[in-house]
């Protein structure tokens, strides 16, 4: 591994996306495959000078904020951001941000509560962290959430998922209202100077770009504890979901997250989900 892999891969990625890619003319020759440094720095919102020691290695602790623009210019996959990351982290030999002083977010469930997630079925209900990360749900959630993609990997996060999966923006028809909630839930339920919030915060800003950290950045707004969400099924078809939020005020953070069906064909879609015969789930309205 170069003493330089992070300037090397802006280098790389600057020089493999064209100006018809990043929205500019198309002129004269260009000595310069790909972009030009001015052009990158202008469309990133920094300075060229500031990417030039990027680029060669004099600087190598950019913040969260400027890897996500210079992410988003250089149109980097999510794949390619998760790589980004590693390398600045690499790169500045910084420790992880997380410190003792508060207490990280909870993944155990307490036995009762979990048997209260259990006794909900055939309910679609999941159980969160706050940092949005998944706990524990029914079976009912599960039939329904898998086959969108929000159950995949190790440790499945409902925040991570509606900014970095590319499949989230079809799922949610309303994905810029969702996307705003999510971010209401994280602001609400942790201070944003809690050490756990800030290394999120500055993992999503590397991953999603704008799209998440405008957000954070915006002026906060209360999330809504109830209401109407839509769903594209891959295998179902569209949904109306009504859904209350019910805190757990004993415990750090842990939100219950349940749902209904919002009209008789969402009743009759879940109890298809559920292999279960019509009727099992009456239809609630929001």
């Amino acid at each position: 591994m170069s003493e330089n892999e992070l300037g090397s891969f802006l280098r790389t990625r600057r020089e493999a996306v064209t100006p018809a890619e990043a929205g500019l003319p198309t002129g004269a020759r260009r000595r310069t495959p790909g972009l030009r440094r001015s052009e990158v720095a202008t469309l990133a919102g920094i300075s060229v000078e500031y990417l030039t020691r990027l680029e060669q290695g004099r600087d190598r602790n950019p913040s969260p904020s400027v890897l996500g623009s210079l992410a988003d210019t250089l149109r980097l996959t999510v794949e390619e951001r998760v790589h980004l990351r590693r390398l600045q982290k690499a790169g500045s030999g910084a420790d992880d941000p997380c410190c003792s002083a508060a207490p990280p977010p909870a993944l155990s469930v307490r036995p009762t509560v979990r048997a209260l997630v259990d006794r909900l079925e055939p309910t679609p209900a999941v159980l969160l962290n706050r940092l949005s990360d998944v706990l524990t749900y029914t079976t009912a959630y599960e039939r329904l959430a898998r086959p969108l993609g929000l159950l995949d990997g190790e440790r499945p996060n409902l925040l991570r998922f509606v900014f970095t999966d590319e499949r989230a923006r079809t799922v949610f028809p309303e994905w810029d209202r969702v996307a705003d909630e999510q971010i209401a839930h994280l602001r609400n339920e942790s201070p944003m100077i809690d050490p756990h919030v800030v290394q999120f915060v500055d993992e999503l800003t590397v991953l999603a770009g704008a799209p998440f950290a405008d957000r954070v950045e915006a002026v906060p707004g209360l999330p809504r504890r109830s209401g109407v969400e839509r769903l594209a099924h891959p295998e179902v078809g569209a949904l109306r979901l009504s859904y209350e939020t019910l805190a757990l005020p004993d415990v750090d953070g842990q939100r219950l997250l349940v749902h209904l069906p919002a009209d008789d064909a969402t009743s009759a879609a879940l109890d298809q989900l559920n292999g279960r015969q019509p009727g099992g789930l009456r239809a609630v309205s929001g």
